[in-house]
């Protein structure tokens, strides 16, 4: 099986390669935009046609939520003409694609997890993107994996768990958001599912996070007490902090996300975000 990754300088993208290369995959290709970029209509069907893989896992994206609105156009460019380009090129030489989407592309109102085809009602730029790319790539290609995401951390990138690690040195005490609920995922963990996926059939929209939900301030909190920091968190609502930080897109507060089409499915659920944490810090440490 060859395999394409995009993104590969990213969290995810990196650990796809990381895990192909420890499950045996020898013809792995880990891309990023310096090798292509995605937006080329053009350059992405020459590219794929030229490579020729069974499988494009795209994993590259425009993730800064707060910027994205500032930038609609590029974003556009990025979270939905990309994928689309890939979508097609892949269905042209009948390889199956998988596409990471997020939790964004739900409004984030009430408090049940959400299921793969709840109505969808994305908050802003981001997440409007996504979920045009969503279309795009199950209108283009019928062999296809779309997964949702959520908060995500991995060793090869910025994410929330290294800014906690960072401010914890430097100070005694941080006021962190506890009305947003969500899933921790841990790209190790989720690579593993998407190398599941590949070796099947199985396409359609799923879920994957972490097992569990807890608040940014709840997660905050473990990843001081597991890194043995004595910072505390002083719990804040979300309109506190947009008061403070005027500028920031609007997030969900649920982003709950079920994981029932994967269990329907016979994929294996992720260990939970705790547990995930722990490895995780012990993979930086390391």
């Amino acid at each position: 099986m060859r395999i394409l990754v995009t993104g590969v300088k990213g969290q995810l993208g990196y650990d796809c390669v990381r895990e192909l290369s420890r499950r045996g995959f020898t013809d792995v290709r880990g891309i990023d935009i310096d090798d292509l970029d995605i937006t080329d209509e053009k350059g992405v069907h020459r590219y794929v046609g030229e490579y020729r893989p069974d499988v494009v896992i795209h994993c590259a994206a425009w993730t800064a939520v707060d910027k994205a609105e500032e930038c609609a156009e590029a974003v556009y460019r990025v979270n939905a003409l990309g994928p689309k380009y890939l979508a097609e090129a892949s269905a042209d030489i009948g390889a199956a694609i998988v596409y990471i989407s997020t939790d964004y592309v739900f409004p984030g109102t009430g408090e049940r997890p959400y299921e793969v085809d709840d109505p969808k009602g994305p908050l802003g730029v981001y997440g409007s993107t996504k979920l045009e790319g969503e279309r795009f790539v199950t209108k283009a290609n019928p062999k296809h994996f779309i997964i949702r995401i959520s908060w995500v951390f991995g060793k090869n990138g910025n994410n929330f768990v290294k800014t906690m690690l960072r401010l914890g040195k430097q100070l005694e005490s941080l006021s962190v958001v506890n009305d947003q609920i969500g899933s921790p995922t841990y790209t190790v963990d989720l690579s593993r599912l998407i190398v599941d996926m590949i070796q099947t059939d199985r396409y359609g929209v799923y879920h994957a996070t972490n097992e569990g939900f807890c608040s940014w301030a709840a997660f905050a909190q473990n990843i001081f007490e597991y890194a043995g920091y004595k910072t505390t968190v002083t719990p804040i609502s979300t309109d506190e902090y947009k008061k403070a930080h005027p500028n920031q897109a609007s997030r969900p507060l649920n982003s709950r996300l079920s994981k029932k089409k994967l269990t329907e499915c016979g994929f294996d659920l992720l260990p939970s975000w705790q547990d995930a944490l722990k490895r995780y810090l012990k993979e930086l440490d390391e």
